[in-house]
């Protein structure tokens, strides 16, 4: 590999992926880390810090992780010209997992998104987004413990995609004059016009990602979130490729919750489906009754963020992009430019997100030395300005001392 404008990676071994899709992981693996913009080098040090105390106090020393800095974002645009180095996108591609701080996106030209970019160019389909309470943190709601899903969202396709063009653009007019002259649909000559693609092909990857995820750990539910009763040939089919899916492939593991004829599924994966405005409702009056929920791309991030909201928000809520060749964990909140370099904002999310990057990567005794130590941190009321501001009696601490605490909170 080369890396031309990048630092040149540390003594280490490399992740490989298996040809079942698992991973391959040395004592001394070599991960990519993208520090990020605004906060993400203060969120940053937070998390280097808890990930290498977790894993040299679960391990002994036996294992660990070998850091490799690679760029994107202002700091890349600032050095090489360029928001996303290829030489980025080569590290990641080539070292299988990788960590990231939330990023600029480009303001006029260039790329729409440096997250969407990596998500396409790394073939990253499915983002999963796991949301649990840690009891402690303020809500909204009367009861955020009962919330514990993991959501799949599809990261190629919808309305996502990109593909539109502006009112009055050539191509909008094209579009327009095809759709009426061909097909006899009339739209407003002033509108302008996006196409909203998916596939068969990328939903069951989906899907079936989910189930598995479900069947392998235990879970009791996996649900289909579309909006198929008016989008029939594309949500509508999101819902019937992935019964599809389940019925060829996990005949054995999965039941549709239509043919249970009680409350036993005899250890099955239950396959439910939900409509979309539907599904909102129903997470936050009935959120124990799911558990995995697989959807299409916009319904996903509304669904996300929505859930996050209801256990205390995005600063606590870890986020990962994975594909079958590559897995790329990110905090799902923004840049906060204002609080650049003030050593403030929570960490939370950042650290959450390398926890379930251990996860990922089979090292679960970190990744649990690492949740048990947040929530243990939480619960002595030991928090960032942010909680500390909805909390009674909190001792409000910078976001390095958040770190530091979850490092003492450690067993």
């Amino acid at each position: 590999m080369t890396h031309e404008k990048l630092f040149t990676p540390p003594d280490g071994s490399t992740i490989t992926v298996n040809p079942d899709g698992g991973l391959s992981v040395p004592d001394d693996p070599i991960i990519p880390f993208i520090r990020g913009d605004g906060i993400g080098p203060d969120i940053w040090r937070a998390t280097d810090m808890v990930v290498v105390e977790a894993v040299k106090r679960a391990y002994a020393g036996r294992r660990q992780i070998r850091w490799f800095e690679v760029i994107a974002g202002q700091i890349a645009f600032e050095t090489s010209g360029s928001w996303l180095p290829d030489e980025t996108v080569e590290a990641i591609r080539h070292y299988a997992v990788a960590i990231k701080g939330p990023l600029t996106t480009p303001v006029g030209g260039g790329l729409r998104s440096i997250n969407v970019a990596l998500r396409h160019l790394l073939d990253l389909y499915a983002c999963v987004r796991p949301v649990r309470y840690i009891p402690g943190v303020p809500s909204p709601v009367k009861h955020p413990e009962r919330v514990d899903m993991v959501i799949f969202r599809e990261n190629m396709e919808d309305v996502y995609a990109g593909i539109e063009w502006k009112k009055d653009s050539d191509e909008a007019r094209r579009i327009i004059s095809i759709l009426k002259d061909n097909f006899g649909v009339v739209i407003a000559p002033d509108s302008g016009i996006g196409i909203k693609p998916i596939s068969e092909t990328g939903t069951k990857k989906l899907v079936r990602r989910a189930v598995r995820y479900a069947v392998d750990g235990g879970r009791d539910s996996v649900t289909l979130v579309h909006k198929g009763n008016i989008m029939k040939y594309t949500e509508g089919a999101f819902r019937d490729w992935g019964y599809e899916v389940c019925r060829r492939e996990f005949s054995d593991l999965t039941v549709p919750e239509a043919e249970l004829t009680g409350p036993e599924a005899k250890g099955r994966v239950v396959i439910k489906d939900r409509i979309a405005d539907a599904m909102f409702q129903q997470v936050l009056l009935r959120p124990e009754e799911y558990s995995v929920i697989a959807t299409p791309n916009l319904n996903g991030d509304y669904l996300s963020d929505a859930l996050a909201a209801q256990i205390g928000g995005l600063g606590m809520a870890p986020g990962a992009n994975i594909g079958d060749h590559a897995a790329l964990f990110e905090a799902t909140h923004g840049t906060a430019p204002k609080y650049a370099g003030m050593d403030k904002v929570n960490p939370g999310s950042l650290i959450l997100s390398a926890a379930l990057m251990l996860e990922h990567m089979g090292w679960k005794e970190a990744a649990e030395l690492i949740y048990t130590s947040i929530e243990a941190t939480v619960a002595k009321k030991t928090v960032t300005y942010d909680l500390a501001r909805q909390m009674e009696g909190a001792v409000e601490v910078s976001c390095s001392g958040f770190a530091k605490s979850m490092i003492e909170s450690m067993e």
